[in-house]
């Protein structure tokens, strides 16, 4: 239930009007705990999927993405849709926001305009890990290819770093769901010790509560309607 054309013109004081008659209709409890998720929200990481096939594993990693607080995903649905599926994501799409696009060119194109680093996640070019990673360089998109090969070759000649997870075993990767996992979240945390800007800004943050209201209040959209009309 993301905002209309109409409401993304709307200001933010009117935004948190909106936000304050919305109030009324949740419980204190419900309120303090859409009010803890959202300070733990961060758009200095962001994920983007390159063609994932298995629902399974684009559900996987949208529930990755909001248990860690990882606002926004960005999809290549070039050859296959980004469909996660219900009872593995379990409703959590409804609190971040997925960002579609047709290639890979597009992605990266997008990524790269908002100030994104690309980090491509491939057991085959080793530079970083999960613990040398520099977070602190500024805003880092963390790339996952395909299920059976991996990221694209554009993404690898576009890749500013490369990124892996070592390995004590025989085999020589994970599940792209597991990768995702484990990146996500130790990365997630080492921001939080080590970076000082990766909070939503003001407006981001007022916006996505303004969201998560409308989902959390039963009849929101009727009850928006009655209150400010059908602007």
């Amino acid at each position: 239930m993301k905002m209309t054309n109409t409401e993304n013109n709307l200001s933010l004081e009117e935004l948190r009007e909106r936000i304050d008659y919305l109030s009324s209709f949740l419980l204190e409890s419900r309120i303090e705990t859409l009010s803890k998720a959202l300070d733990m929200r961060t758009e200095y990481i962001t994920v983007m999927t390159e063609n994932m096939f298995h629902a399974q594993n684009a559900s996987a990693i949208v529930r990755h993405c909001e248990a860690f607080g990882v606002q926004n995903i960005h999809t290549v649905e070039e050859l296959c849709p980004f469909l996660p599926t219900l009872n593995i994501a379990l409703g959590t799409d409804k609190w971040i926001d997925i960002n579609r696009h047709a290639t890979t060119a597009d992605a990266v194109k997008a990524l790269r305009k908002e100030g994104y680093r690309i980090i491509a996640t491939t057991p085959h070019h080793k530079s970083c890990t999960p613990e040398t990673f520099d977070v602190t360089k500024g805003k880092f998109a963390l790339i996952f290819g395909t299920e059976k090969t991996g990221v694209s070759d554009e993404i690898l000649a576009e890749a500013d770093e490369f990124l892996q997870i070592p390995m004590c075993g025989m085999v020589d990767s994970l599940n792209v769901s597991a990768s995702a996992a484990i990146l996500i979240y130790m990365l997630s945390q080492r921001m939080r010790l080590e970076c000082s800007d990766w909070h939503l800004s003001e407006e981001k943050r007022t916006r996505t509560l303004y969201d998560w209201y409308r989902y959390a209040v039963k009849d929101s959209e009727a009850l928006l309607e009655r209150k400010y009309g059908s602007k």
